[in-house]
């Protein structure tokens, strides 16, 4: 076996050594293709560090948990909010908040068609369940540890929940409009 290896091992380094030369110019104009997209891109790395230093510093948010944070001044007339202090502490960047829905449900009240102008939401059951329905994707009931994100526009309602649903969702900017349609 050895004496084969041998004699193999040569005629194997050739074979490579075709395969990778024939190679060599694909890879050279392969190259030269990324550098000149590399170019582009560092326009655009250069494009996004201007708009992220035109920001304001951050700041750091700390938030801990006390019952007299919850407010009734938030969207919904039926929810409890306990702002996280991400707005502020962004600039407006995102918001992320504690919703309490206030048991017992009323689909008079919630069941409302509507979607939000933002660029990304996120939702996370924190406790109890929360049955919803999002445009394409239908009925789905959420529950302690679910979490969903919906995407911008997306039109959406929540159908039901428990009594002691909570969920903590954070949207990206921290302002936006609501717009309710008609089922």
């Amino acid at each position: 076996m050895a004496k084969q290896k041998a004699t193999s091992r040569p005629a194997a380094k050739t074979a490579v050594r075709k395969k990778w030369t024939g190679l060599t110019t694909a890879k050279s104009s392969a190259r030269k293709t990324i550098k000149s997209k590399g170019r582009v891109s560092t326009a655009k790395k250069t494009a996004a560090k201007a708009a992220a230093k035109a920001r304001p510093k951050q700041s750091i948010a700390i938030s801990h948990h006390r019952e007299e944070d919850f407010k009734a001044d938030g969207l919904r007339a039926y929810a409890k909010y306990r702002d996280l202090g991400i707005a502020a502490a962004t600039h407006g960047l995102a918001q992320a908040h504690v919703i309490r829905l206030q048991g017992p449900c009323n689909p008079e009240e919630v069941s409302k068609l509507h979607y939000h102008d933002v660029e990304f939401q996120m939702v996370y059951v924190l406790k109890g369940w929360v049955k919803t329905y999002m445009e394409g994707e239908g009925e789905t009931l959420m529950t302690q540890g679910s979490a969903w994100t919906q995407p911008p526009r997306i039109r959406h309602m929540i159908l039901d929940y428990s009594d002691d649903v909570e969920l903590l969702e954070v949207i990206l900017p921290a302002e936006f409009k609501t717009v309710e349609l008609k089922a």
